[in-house]
């Protein structure tokens, strides 16, 4: 298996509801460092699993509307609790949006998954990781 990953970081803010959260559930800021990988049994034509500049700037364009806002204030997420799961399956559904429509330059079908890390810290982190096709 062939990966390429870029790195980015976003710094937010959030509150989150539901007693499990305890102190969290109070409004806080989280810096994240974001790592998206891309997956590929193998390599295409030019030798590559996706075209790197681009996954960085897809990527950017990603966490842009996300950088130092409070979560808690973007319509789309109302109601949610934004965590770090959470964030990392909004971030792959814009990645995997832009496998499908050739943003990478490749061919998003000759992906096998894509894996956004999201970590809080040296020590906690969260992933999702899928198929960029529904149906893969």
């Amino acid at each position: 298996m062939y990966a390429v990953e870029v790195r980015d970081h976003i710094m937010i803010a959030h509150s989150f509801k539901g007693a499990v959260f305890g102190p969290a559930q109070a409004l806080h800021g989280a810096t994240f460092v974001v790592d998206a990988a891309f997956m590929a049994g193998s390599l295409d034509e030019n030798g590559i699993v996706v075209d790197i500049g681009r996954a960085h700037e897809v990527l950017k364009a990603i966490l842009g509307p996300l950088n130092y806002k409070n979560l808690d204030s973007v319509p789309q997420f109302a109601g949610r609790n934004t965590t770090t799961e959470f964030l990392a399956q909004h971030i792959h559904t814009g990645l995997a949006e832009a496998a499908r429509t050739g943003g990478l330059g490749r061919d998003g079908k000759a992906l096998s998954a894509i894996r956004v890390t999201l970590s809080e810290s040296h020590v906690a982190r969260a992933w999702y990781e899928a198929a960029p096709w529904p149906d893969a």
